[in-house]
Order: structure tokens, then sequence, then C-alpha cells
């Protein structure tokens, strides 16, 4: 979402992907911590294929190794606009 609240890249798997990934790293960093520090990532989508299409993106955000996880496809998320969402659990010494 953007600053208002409003869905941003819709129908666009690929942006909302990196949209996910770009708040999360900001997240991390107001904590001190990195990608590196994630141990847990799941992934939900409302649509597989496009993910499973689009999954080598995460080689750019974990390019050492892969945190454990689950891929989840769902019926829906909070809005009918949102492809996807990124849940993290982080284990973070900052």
């Amino acid at each position: 979402m953007d600053d208002e609240g409003a869905p941003m890249a819709v129908g666009d798997f690929l942006q909302q992907m990196k949209n996910c990934y770009s708040d999360l790293d900001k997240m991390l960093k107001d904590y001190g911590c990195t990608f590196d520090d994630v141990v847990v990532e799941n992934f939900f989508t409302t649509d597989m294929p496009a993910f499973l299409e689009h999954a080598a993106y995460r080689n750019t955000i974990y390019p050492q190794q892969f945190p454990t996880g689950s891929w989840l496809e769902v019926k829906g998320l909070a809005l009918p606009e949102f492809l996807i969402e990124i849940e993290l659990e982080v284990q973070c010494n900052a």
C-alpha cells in the first residue's frame, strides 16, 4: 500500500513482490536487522503460478541461503488487489 493506504501495482505480481520486500527491508533496518537475520519466511499468494514464475527474484533478497518457511496459496488477502503477503520471523542481535 502507499502512504494513504491505497493498493499499489494492481495486477503486477513482480512489482508487488518488490514492494513487499522493500517495505520489509525498511522495517528490518528500523530494528537494526537485515534479511540475513530472517529465520522464517512465509509467503502467502492468491496466484501460486505467478509466484513460481517470479520466485527467482528471492535470490536477490537471500543471496547466501533461503530461510525456512512455507509457500501457501490462499483464497484472498486483506484487499482483493493484493496478490501477495510475506511474513517474516527474525532473530537479530542489534
